[in-house]
């Protein structure tokens, strides 16, 4: 296996809320929900830097498709982290995400190892840190 990861694919409860969030309140780039025509196929794609994709798929397709049951999941298992070149930027995409309909679990704070960050948590309970860390600048923001 190559050390890539081309999709992340989050498991949302309403594919059309969770669309209008990301689409619509973080200003993600999509071509919106396609594969309708197919029995559990809808999905979003959001084109992110370096090539990833962010992929949005019901939760209960994904139980189809997998066999597996749609269990609660807790919310500190996995986390996913937006790092930006300025301090300033973490105050301002807390706040889009927040009008954006977004529960803000931390107010961007100073970090131990002297960044800056906040944690916010999507409509289905998907957990984000918004992180600048001098120490690792994103390469692409």
């Amino acid at each position: 296996m190559k050390p890539a990861i081309s999709v992340l694919t989050l498991g949302v409860s309403d594919l059309t809320q969770s669309l209008a969030f990301y689409r619509d309140g973080l200003g993600l780039p999509t071509e919106g929900i396609i594969g309708r025509e197919f029995e559990h196929g809808a999905v979003a794609f959001f084109a992110l830097s370096g090539g990833l994709k962010l992929a949005i798929w019901a939760q209960d397709d994904i139980a189809h498709d997998t066999g597996l049951p749609k269990t609660s999941a807790c919310p500190t298992a996995f986390t996913i982290g937006h790092n930006v070149m300025h301090r300033g930027e973490v105050d301002d995409v807390m706040a889009t995400a927040e009008r954006a309909g977004a529960e803000i679990v931390k107010n961007p704070q100073d970090t131990f190892y002297g960044g800056y960050a906040g944690y916010f948590r999507d409509p289905d309970g998907h957990l984000w840190e918004i992180v600048w860390n001098p120490a690792m600048l994103p390469d692409d923001v």
